[in-house]
């Protein structure tokens, strides 16, 4: 009853903070993914429910302790306006009211889904921007080298790239960061299923980063390099949008080659 009154208590106070959430989700195509991750979180602390009913209840007031800091996280978010700080008190309420209900054993085999819960909260605006731009002079500077290795007539101009009758720009998309959200998700779902050792799970969650910024490198190239060879442009209508998608696909199975390699040290 307890429990129940609780967390009818915490839906309520975080009422606007849901509201926000799906906002963000609805508008951004780098969020969208946000719609799945509760029910992903559930079905996951589901699938334990027969390890989680053999262990033992001992609460613990350290749990207050959390869940009574997310509140006050909560109040600096509201009279500081800063949305990010009132989606992460919300995950250590959350996180605060299990280890006071039910302890920090219980809390263990629901920390994966707990954690999984924060890729829902957008990046600050602030901190989007500053990742932004040295990945976009990165994946310039990068794609610009491998084109003029491969003898292309190119040069570079901050995020611009300049080929003799075309200019090519690197935009916040092709940065890479997009897509490293998309992945670092995708990587610490795909981790927790497919591996068993926790050093394994956390090496192919990091890897997204690295996959996210080469593949972003290859997009940039290849559009340089089909225009340069078929004068066709791959950067607008239809054919942008299915050349994304290839795109993406390559990050995804960069991730399935790197589990391939992890899987071999993988502990049975």
């Amino acid at each position: 009853m307890l429990a129940a009154l609780l967390f009818a208590t915490f839906i309520l106070a975080y009422f606007p903070v849901w509201q926000n959430l799906i906002s963000a989700w609805s508008r951004s195509d780098e969020y969208s993914h946000g719609f799945f991750i509760i029910p992903l979180a559930v079905f996951i602390a589901w699938r334990k429910k027969d390890k989680l009913s053999s262990l033992p209840v001992k609460p613990s007031s350290w749990g207050l302790v959390i869940a009574i800091s997310g509140i006050l996280v909560y109040l600096v978010s509201y009279f500081a306006e800063i949305v990010t700080l009132a989606s992460l008190s919300l995950v250590m309420v959350l996180a605060g009211g299990i280890i006071y209900l039910y302890g920090f054993g219980i809390f263990r085999e629901l920390l994966f889904p707990t954690f999984l819960l924060l890729f829902m909260i957008p990046v600050p605006a602030q901190i989007y921007a500053k990742l932004t731009i040295p990945l976009q002079l990165f994946v310039s500077k990068t794609s610009t080298w491998l084109a003029a290795a491969l003898g292309l007539p190119i040069y570079r101009e901050g995020n611009v790239i300049h080929l003799a009758d075309r200019t090519f720009e690197v935009v916040q998309a092709c940065s890479g960061l997009r897509s490293m959200i998309s992945l670092l998700t995708l990587g610490a779902v795909f981790a927790y299923f497919t591996l068993r050792s926790n050093f394994l799970r956390t090496i192919l969650f990091f890897s997204a980063i690295p996959g996210a910024i080469f593949v972003n490198i290859i997009r940039v190239l290849l559009m340089v390099l089909v225009y340069h060879f078929f004068t066709y442009d791959l950067t607008t209508g239809t054919i942008h949008t299915v050349f994304g998608l290839v795109i993406f696909l390559l990050a995804l199975a960069f991730l399935i080659g790197v589990r391939a390699l992890l899987s071999l040290w993988d502990s049975s």
